[in-house]
């Protein structure tokens, strides 16, 4: 069965250590890895998983830890509401095959993609100002304006390096 490897955060690792596998000969689907961090708005757990490839996020709000039973599922929800949102079509069986199960493993201290999410997360901040409780925020929104952020993808610094995650993601799902 494929599975999906997410690396955690030190802080993240902490919330949710009866999920952390130690089990590192998993290989990686066609996804590849993923990174996740949590974060606060009015004091709920938010997670920001991001994408190793594409730098594509989701975030997950308010998970508690009777939701960590089902973080499977709440993950491939939220994703697949993701996708929809940003345009990229595709079914839900076939998202099925490609996460396949997700495993949590330590952090990868993956300095890039932390970087990067903690760019993601003071954008994040800055908007919340706009909408105040967590409630009233529209994450598939917000979520969307992170995803079309131009990234940098490859080594040159030539324009065609330069794109956003939705057109990376879809290239991955699509193919």
């Amino acid at each position: 069965m494929k599975r999906t490897k997410i690396h955690t955060t030190k802080k993240l690792e902490k919330l949710i250590k009866k999920l952390i596998s130690t089990d590192q000969n998993v290989e990686y689907g066609k996804l590849g890895k993923w990174n996740a961090t949590v974060f606060y708005v009015d004091r709920k757990k938010c997670w920001l998983l991001t994408n190793g490839i594409t730098k594509y996020n989701v975030i997950l709000t308010d998970i508690k830890s009777a939701d960590l039973k089902n973080i499977d599922s709440i993950f491939k929800n939220a994703f697949y509401a993701q996708l929809i949102y940003d345009g990229i079509i595709t079914d839900f069986e076939n998202l099925e095959s490609i996460t396949g199960g997700l495993i949590f493993l330590p952090t990868d201290n993956d300095r890039s993609t932390t970087a990067f999410q903690n760019q993601r997360l003071y954008e994040l901040d800055w908007w919340k100002y706009d909408f105040g409780a967590l409630e009233n925020m529209p994450i598939k929104d917000l979520t969307n304006r992170m995803n079309t952020s131009p990234i940098h993808i490859g080594k040159g610094r030539k324009m065609s390096d330069y794109t956003d995650s939705i057109r990376e993601m879809r290239k991955i799902i699509t193919e």
